[in-house]
């Protein structure tokens, strides 16, 4: 519940409690929340049995937990009739990159010095001006 509090965060709670409610009513405060938080849990279990049982036997093996979508799509996910297990094995995510890569930059993993194999060349080369062409800028206006 508490995991991603560290422990100046929690010396900092405790002292403005203690500031806040002083020292002598203080252990009656803790005891009040904790008992607030165990009728919290006790109605809610008691309201997912309540669910399960209105559900019918044909439900007695489900998860609330189920319901959040990360955890339904993990349990998909890890579901083998579906067979994406091979598929995800299969799939080398460097060597992709790596091909991908290569297009980009157009290089060809068996490259020859002919040419580029049928390929189109997209990288971006400068083109030199003719001498009668203007610059693409005045200089006498800046």
């Amino acid at each position: 519940m508490f995991n991603d509090i560290g422990p100046l965060e929690l010396v900092t709670i405790v002292v403005l409690a203690v500031l806040v409610f002083g020292p002598d009513k203080l252990p009656k405060v803790i005891a009040d929340v904790m008992r607030t938080v165990r009728k919290i849990r006790e109605f809610s279990e008691s309201a997912k049995q309540d669910i399960r049982q209105e559900l019918g036997p044909e439900f007695k093996d489900f998860e609330f937990e189920d319901l959040n979508p990360k955890t339904f799509i993990r349990k998909q996910l890890d579901n083998d009739e579906l067979g994406l297990k091979e598929i995800r094995n299969g799939f080398d995510l460097k060597k992709e990159m790596a091909e991908v890569t290569d297009a980009v930059h157009s290089r060809d993993a068996d490259s020859s010095a002919g040419g580029s194999g049928g390929r189109i060349d997209m990288t971006k080369k400068p083109e030199d001006p003719g001498k009668d062409d203007r610059p693409p800028f005045d200089a006498d206006a800046t």
